[in-house]
């Protein structure tokens, strides 16, 4: 049986956190999805990916070994990106658990789908088109509705999960281990939940306190002076985190990035920036974005009410009472920046000016408060994303190139194909 982590139709409500990365890239806890399908799952199975066409170059690039966008054998077994992995869906899945020719749904979401190749080719030769839709794929199969399995739905949802994923995922880690260089000035309190990998650096005078909840920090990530970590705190391997830095209450940091200032509540991918003093909280940082120096985020509305969402062509109420700020891939704020509760801000756009702006950013373009939202020039960003990421000493390749461009094209409303 071919197991195969899919995207569906509902990918496109969860931009633009999913503009350069797969549904199962999306970050909760401190593992992507896909990391928790390959914990829980890939231990014992090969799994095959499915994904949007303009993205399976880069993926293909990152990930050699894997079988994508392909069915290799006529029974398959359809699991949904968006699920959180856990202990009983791999049970599921190690069990046979989907009998041939049925499908759970949980309310209108297609969790799994059991299927042969023969059955896929019924209406077209197309085995896999660039988004799965659900509703035909299910066409026809036997229906039997499940419920209490974890899925993003929502642009918000990671955030929303997060506290929860941060204690499952604690589960991996050897808590209590300690083998870093800790200077003896620094405070370690309940050492039995801290986690400190191999060349790791805890310096003078810092804090890491895991009365509540735990701190990891990874190989070779960096707590600089006078820092404070507590209350389930993720440093990824070869972090950083700034001299005075408050690094508190569910806070995940991915690998080589750094932060400083005041974070809680919050999710900051792979080499991204936010080094300096100001507030971020409740807020989902994608990966190579950069917070200016003073940058503000405000995750919790005066009145106390949930949190409303600007889409760009619709608005949402969210089931959130804090909320922040849901930043894109290379997007970056200029100093002194302030972003409102639930900002959007797609990918590689860049914001700067007085006051607080709109809260939709639409990607690859440029915001001022005088000026307004102006797009941005397509080499120009290029350029500035190659940059970015030769100083973290990643080289951009073509296909990683070509998706970023056809995206750019895509999201200014340019004619573009595959």
């Amino acid at each position: 049986m071919q197991i195969i982590i899919f995207e569906d139709e509902k990918v496109s409500l969860l931009k633009p956190l999913v503009n350069l990365k797969p549904v199962y890239g999306l970050v909760s806890g401190f593992r992507s999805l896909d990391e928790k399908f390959q914990h829980h799952i890939g231990s014992r199975h090969q799994l095959s990916y499915h994904l949007r066409r303009y993205l399976a170059p880069f993926f293909r690039e990152q990930h050699p070994d894997r079988i994508v966008n392909s069915i290799v054998e006529d029974d398959v077994l359809f699991v949904n990106g968006r699920l959180i992995c856990d202990k009983r869906l791999a049970a599921i899945v190690a069990s046979g658990g989907v009998e041939p020719g049925h499908v759970f749904m949980q309310d209108d979401d297609l969790v799994l789908a059991r299927t042969a190749r023969s059955w896929l080719q019924r209406d077209s030769d197309e085995l896999l088109a660039d988004v799965v839709d659900t509703a035909e794929l299910s066409s026809g199969l036997a229906l039997e509705n499940v419920s209490g399995f974890r899925m993003i739905r929502h642009v918000w949802d990671a955030i929303g999960f997060h506290a929860a994923e941060l204690q499952h995922d604690s589960e991996i880690l050897e808590l209590g281990s300690l083998e870093g260089d800790v200077h003896p000035s620094a405070v370690i309190v309940n050492p039995s939940n801290v986690y400190i990998g191999p060349e790791a650096v805890v310096k003078a005078g810092a804090v890491i306190d895991a009365t509540e909840g735990f701190v990891a920090v990874g190989c070779g990530a960096v707590v600089e002076p006078q820092a404070v970590l507590m209350n389930s705190v993720f440093l990824a391997p070869w972090s950083k985190v700034n001299i005075g830095a408050k690094i508190y209450s569910n806070v995940a940091v991915g690998i080589a990035s750094k932060v400083g200032g005041e974070v809680e509540d919050s999710i900051i991918e792979p080499f991204a920036n936010k080094q300096h003093d100001g507030f971020l909280g409740h807020s989902y940082l994608s990966s190579w974005c950069n917070l200016g120096a003073g940058t503000n985020t405000s995750d919790l509305k005066n009145n106390y009410s949930k949190i409303a969402l600007d889409m760009g062509d619709h608005k949402v109420l969210t089931d959130l009472q804090f909320l922040g700020l849901i930043m894109g891939d290379h997007s970056k704020s200029s100093i002194n920046s302030m972003f409102n509760t639930g900002t959007i801000v797609g990918t590689s756009a860049n914001v700067f000016g007085e006051g607080f702006p709109p809260k939709y950013i639409p990607s690859f373009s440029w915001a001022g408060s005088a000026r307004g939202i102006e797009p941005y020039e397509l080499d120009k960003a290029v350029e500035t994303a190659r940059k970015v990421m030769e100083r973290r000493r990643v080289f951009m390749s073509r296909s990683y190139e070509a998706m970023f461009r056809f995206l750019a094209l895509r999201e200014q409303g340019r004619e573009v194909f595959i």
